[in-house]
This record gives C-alpha cells, structure tokens and sequence, in this order.
C-alpha cells in the first residue's frame, strides 16, 4: 500500500506511528484543504452576486478611494471607504489580501490585476498597502469599485513552508521538540522551588509552576470562565523573570489583541507584529508601526525617504550625466536610511519584553533570524497543527493554553477534517502526554446550575463553581435555565444556503417573545440601573441575521440595544454575558441535526451564561441525540426541584 492510500485509510484517532508519517499525513490533509477552498473562492467569485458578497461581510460595495500616502514602514497604502451597508460585520482585518472589482450598470464584473493586502480596518476605512503607484492611478480614475476578499495564499504556503522545515530538521532544537511533541518520550520538567500566587486559586498557581518547570512542552487547559488568560498572562510574567523576551501567539487577531491588552494592563513592554482589529489608542500604541514612527530616529529617516522619492522622480526626467550623479547620491541616502532601519528595529525588538502576532504573522520579515526562549500559543485549540510550526520553529520551547473542549479550527473540507485535519497539536499533545497538561478546575462565570451539565458532560465532573458564583441569579425563585420546547407549534426550519445554513422564523419571533417577557420580569429601570447585559446565540448566521434585523426594527428593545449581542456561537466565543438565549433552528421530521451534532458548539453557547440560560428548541428532533436528550433531562430535573 503507498503512503497517500495508507494515510487516508487510517483512522484520524489512531496513532501514527512515527513523527515523520504524521507530518507527511498533516501535509497530505493540508493539501486537501487548500484544494477545496482555493476551489470554493473560484466557485463562490463565479457564481455569487455582489450583494451576497456585501451581506456576508467578503465584500465592500460600492467604496470610495481616497489618498494614498507612503506609511512609517515605507510602504505605498491607499485608503477606501464605504458608505453603504456600515453595520453588516465584515471580515477584512490585517494581513488578508484583497483584489479590486468594478460592475457595469448592467451588473456585469470586472476584475483588476492589482492585489492588495490590508494594513487596517475598521468599521468604514480600509487601509490597503499597494503593488505600486500605477496600480493606484488606475483605481483612483475607475468608478462603481468595490473591493472583495481574496484567496490566502500566503498563509497556506507559510503552513506547507513550516511542516516542510519541521520534517527535514535534523541536529537542532526543532528536531528535539518534534519528536518530543509527537513522538512516544515522556515531556520533562525541571525541578524547580514551587512559586507562591496567592491571588490565584491552587489548580491555577499548579498550572503557572508547571510552565516554569516545562523543558519541552505544557499545556494549560482552561475550561469555561476558570481564568485561562489569567494563568496565562501571570506565566508569562514569571517567565520574564528568567527570560529577557518570549513570543506570544495566538490563530487570530482578536486573540492576539485580548491577551496583548492583558499583557500591557499588567505593565508589560509588547511589540504588536500586525495592527489590531479593535482599533483605538491603547490598542495602537503598543503595534510595530506606531512604535516606529515615535522611534526618535524615525523624522530623520522619513526625510530621507522623501528626498530619495524626489531624486528618484527626478532622476527619470534627468541626462545621462545627471543620472550618474543622482545614482551615487541616492546610494549614499540608501545607506544611511538603511542603517536608520535597522537602528530603530532593534532598538523596538531589543527593548520588547513580549513579541506577539499571530501564528502565521510570527513568519513576518520583521521576525527572520529571531528566536526565543519560549513561545506561548493561546487559544491553541483552534489552530491548525501547521499554524503552530510556524512560530514553533522559533523557541526552543512552547506553551499551549486553550480548550480543545470547545470550538476547533474552521476546515472547509469536510474529508480532510474527518481524516484527522481538525485533531489540533494541543489536543495530540493533550491526549498523549498528559503529564505535561494543567486543568483549571475553578470557574468564575456560572451559576453552578448551569455549570453542572457541561462539566459532566465534557469535563467529569471535575470543574467546580467558585462560591462568588455558584448561586448567583437574576431573579428570586428563578430556574437557572428553561428549555423552551417548540414541539407541537408547527415550527420549521427552511434551508438558505450553503453558508447561511438554516433559519426558523417562528422560532426566532418566540424566541424575542420570550425575551420581552424576562425584560418585562426583570424590569427595564433595572437593567439599565445594574447593566445587565444578554446575548442572543443561534448557530446559524441566516438566524443571527433575521433577529438582529428583528430587534432592530422593535420599539420595545430600542432602550436595550447596547446591551444586546446578537451572534453566531464562534462569534460568541471567548465571551459571557448575565443573560444567554440560545435558537438552535432545527425542526425536521428526520431528526437531521446538522453540525448541532458538533457538540464543542454547545459547549461554548451554553457557558456563555452567567445568571440565566433559555434554550429555544424542538425536543423531538433535538432529542434523538443523547447529548440533547440528557440536557433536556438535566434541566426538567432541575424544574421538579424547585
């Protein structure tokens, strides 16, 4: 048998049998997924209209070009903005590439050659850094332009780049850790005098001292609301006080901001690698590009720039003669600014106590020829095993803090996902090294009600409510959680697309009903006096959008709407609110439940709640699934004991 019909007949549970094997089939399912979903864009660019695109935040139409200028990084941006559709969430954030489109009135498409890829975004302005000026000139002539999200090359070559490095290092320290973290040996600690934190709880104190002690690998898992940034953020700290500088990583932006922002609060020198995607000055501050144009060299630098700007426009327009003279004189300024360059880069890096980007940004120019002490990936459990190679091979050891109990890393290729794609390195290592793994048991967010059922189910009974917590509730005399059964109404669900999936409109109306009537319970001068705060949850985005079109329509909400969150469950993730209702859409004759079936979903909407949960949902199609049919159990048993 070959080793691609080996590897796809293989079960993705069962162990490779070596490092090498493993990585060969990590980049066969790579290969499959890049595929796919290089095949999907093309596909999705073909055949779906513009206002599709807008809708679901892939597209900005129509936009308006702006000026264009030479940033601190000497690089050509130009800025776009749109005024139409502001409130639709978008997808555009630092590093994605993008390409420019122009429709005719007759709705016909055109595609520019020009690529971009963005610096910045915020809710109206994109600030797209260019190929060159000719490419502005013509976008800045054209009009009915829009821009769109492009196919991510770039991350998927970094990816097949890293496992390529990781398979042939031989000799060194990459070499070491992965046949450590993926081979049969034991991790191993050091022993070191076990460090007191007495504002932490003992499973968190345990998870910090085992970081400290790591020689290879640890893994800090962080079940729901048990203060896994916390333990994070203080192991870091501590580790500062034995390394000058440690890179932090995280998949996406917003994770690399949240625990950034964490890491600044507690006094910390970060370097940002990439711009934030919530975007004010705090945030800024602490990025590569704001940091180099306060850098005191930085005017003397830029002046430079601009006269070798002039001379080179200059120099088109100039004789032979004064060519020559020109060249040496722009050579000389090169230099200079060259070494100017390179001052204020290692003047930021050298004085960073924490380097921080994402997992494929830490293969950034800026980064080559850096290495650390130790790396620490958070939110590791939604990053694709090659993601965390990237900046692996850049520490001699590497920490994972996450929850591979909640949501995995988005694949699109449902064969490469079930052919073990979707098994993360956290949750490899998790499982096969379990010496190297802290638990944080004590959760700070839920009623011990609403904790109960997810820690049997997904943590045996091991995770425990803190006594600040374990009886808190909105409402004297009040279940912690309903399940609203929709069985006998007649509700159905109607299917809206590949991407939008499923929506039950009568669902999402009973659903507002019923959230109206628990305002009305609470009392509006109360919520507004206290901030008590709700967040609305469907898996389906079709749903999201019909309530949040709902609520925003309705008078009766308008005095709340700062204080509602109307998201899918990945948007939700990483976050809690006091009240949680949940629309979990599916009613069908067949028992079809969809990806509900990806229980790590329910796991993230249901302990999003602090005080009070309300699950909207047709027991008869819902309960066929042992999941479902023990929760509902688990809340009606709760009900009797009143």
């Amino acid at each position: 048998m070959g080793l691609i019909s080996y590897l796809c007949a293989m079960k993705p549970q069962e162990d490779i049998p070596s490092p090498v094997l493993h990585l060969e089939r990590q980049q066969l399912l790579l290969r499959m997924e890049y595929e796919y979903e290089k095949e999907e864009f093309r596909r999705q660019t073909e055949s779906m209209g513009v206002a599709r695109k807008v809708k679901r935040g892939l597209c900005w139409y129509p936009v308006t070009v702006g000026r264009h200028y030479y940033n601190s990084l000497n690089q050509l941006v130009l800025e776009v903005t749109r005024t139409e559709d502001t409130d639709i969430e978008h997808a555009f954030e630092f590093g994605r590439p993008v390409v420019f489109f122009r429709q005719d009135y007759d709705g016909k498409i055109t595609y520019y050659n020009t690529q971009a890829s963005v610096s910045y975004a915020d809710d109206t302005r994109l600030v797209l850094v260019m190929p060159g000026m000719g490419a502005v000139l013509e976008l800045q002539a054209a009009d009915r332009l829009g821009v769109q999200l492009f196919f991510d090359e770039t991350s998927y070559r970094t990816m097949f780049e890293a496992l390529a490095d990781v398979l042939r290092a031989k000799g060194n320290r990459l070499a070491e850790l992965r046949d450590t973290l993926l081979g049969t040996s034991k991790a191993t600690f050091r022993e070191l005098y076990p460090v007191r934190f007495p504002w932490l709880n003992t499973a968190q104190e345990e998870a910090v001292n085992r970081v400290l002690c790591a020689r290879d690998v640890a893994v800090v898992h962080g079940p729901p609301g048990t203060g896994k940034t916390t333990t994070l953020v203080e192991a870091i700290y501590e580790t500062l006080h034995r390394e000058p500088q440690v890179l932090v990583c995280a998949q996406s932006n917003t994770a690399v901001d949240w625990i950034s922002e964490k890491l600044v609060d507690r006094g910390v020198n970060v370097l940002r690698i990439g711009n934030p995607t919530r975007v004010n000055d705090k945030m800024l501050s602490f990025t590569y590009e704001r940091r180099f144009e306060s850098h005191p060299a930085y005017s003397e630098l830029w002046a430079l720039r601009k006269e070798l700007r002039a001379l080179s426009s200059r120099s088109r327009r100039s004789s032979y003669a004064e060519r020559e003279s020109l060249r040496s004189r722009m050579s000389r300024l090169r230099d200079r600014a060259t070494a100017l360059e390179v001052q204020i880069n290692a003047d930021l890096f050298d004085s960073a106590h924490v380097v921080a980007s994402t997992l494929v940004s830490s293969n950034h120019r800026l980064m080559h020829g850096r290495r650390f002490g130790t790396l620490f990936i958070d939110e590791a459990a939604q990053a694709l095993e090659a993601a965390c190679w990237i900046a692996i091979r850049r520490a001699d050891r590497v920490v994972l803090a996450g929850d591979h109990q909640q949501l995995p890393p988005t694949i699109k290729c449902y064969d490469a996902a079930r052919g073990g794609l979707e098994q993360t390195l956290m949750e490899r290592i998790a499982r096969r090294k379990p010496e190297a793994v802290s638990l944080l048991r004590v959760q700070y967010r839920m009623n011990q009600d609403i904790m109960r059922f997810p820690s049997h189910w997904f943590y045996h009974d091991l995770l425990q409510a803190d006594p600040s917590v374990s009886h808190r509730g909105i409402l004297d005399w009040d279940t912690p959680i309903d399940w609203i059964d929709t069985t006998g109404r007649d509700f159905k669900e109607q299917f809206v697309g590949e991407t939008f999936g499923r929506i039950n409109k009568d669902e999402a109306d009973l659903l507002l009903h019923e959230l109206e009537a628990y305002i009305g319970r609470i009392g509006g001068e109360r919520i507004l006096d206290e901030r008590i705060d709700f967040g609305i949850i469907s898996p389906y985005k079709a749903q999201v959008q019909y309530l949040r079109s709902r609520i925003r329509q309705s008078a009766v909400f308008r005095p709340y709407r700062e204080l509602f969150t109307v998201n899918t469950v990945d948007g939700f993730q990483g976050q809690e609110r006091d009240v949680i209702f949940i629309s979990l859409v599916r009613a069908n004759d067949d028992g079809q439940i969809g990806f509900l079936g990806d229980l790590r979903r329910m796991n993230v909407a249901i302990t999003r709640a602090r005080m009070k949960l309300v699950i909207l949902g047709e027991s008869e199609t819902l309960a066929r699934h042992p999941f479902y049919r023990e929760l509902l159990e688990y809340i009606q048993e709760l009900h009797r004991g009143e």
